[in-house]
């Protein structure tokens, strides 16, 4: 119990911040779900959702480290793109955590950085691709991240790239924690692939 506890104290720390719910989801790579019942452990008792912790800290704290994720993730990302025939044109990090492996991507496949940032919730509308970086329309898009958890920030950048005139070909991650092989049509792949059995 041990464990929950600091995730609860985490999950208060990050709310006292001023984090909303989502966010502080992203920042412990859990569901939203798991965030609430932490936030309300207390008050509504009850079992948890089911989920799995994702840390990467080892990863992110060395700019080598994320490199070689990347790297790993591009050797994915041209094995997917061969076999379809899909040459990616754009490569597009989901904001925070997706920037750094998208850019250490792009500059390996030598094509475009766009950087998309979700709404500020979860189910949205509102998310939109950064004006200083590269544009979507008219581009066949791989899309980065660090976990898909729920699918529903990479659903909706897949639906505001379509929506901006872009072709989503490709969602690429670290870790998948859903059972899914696609998201709205468009292939998903991860290094990891993270279920509750």
């Amino acid at each position: 119990m041990k464990s929950i506890d600091a995730l609860v104290k985490k999950a208060m720390d990050y709310k006292k911040k001023g984090l909303k719910e989502d966010e502080i989801a992203d920042e412990l790579h859990l569901s939203k779900d798991t965030i609430i019942w932490l936030l309300t452990r207390g008050l509504k008792g009850g079992e948890p959702p089911k989920d799995v912790k994702i840390g990467w800290r080892s990863i992110g704290v060395m700019g080598n480290r994320i490199a070689a994720m990347a790297s790993s993730m591009t050797d994915i990302i041209l094995e997917e793109t061969e076999k379809s025939g899909n040459e990616p044109q754009c490569v597009a990090g989901i904001a925070i955590n997706g920037i750094p492996y998208a850019t250490c991507i792009s500059e390996e496949l030598g094509g475009e950085l766009a950087i998309y940032r979700p709404p500020s919730e979860r189910g949205k509308a509102g998310g939109h691709f950064s004006s200083n970086y590269a544009a979507v329309q008219n581009k066949k898009v791989i899309f980065v991240d660090d976990v898909v958890s729920t699918g529903e920030t990479m659903k909706g950048a897949i639906a505001d790239a379509r929506a901006s005139g872009g072709t989503p070909i490709l969602a690429v991650v670290l870790v998948n924690k859903t059972g899914q092989d696609e998201l709205d049509g468009v292939p998903l792949r991860a290094l990891i692939r993270a279920r509750s059995i």
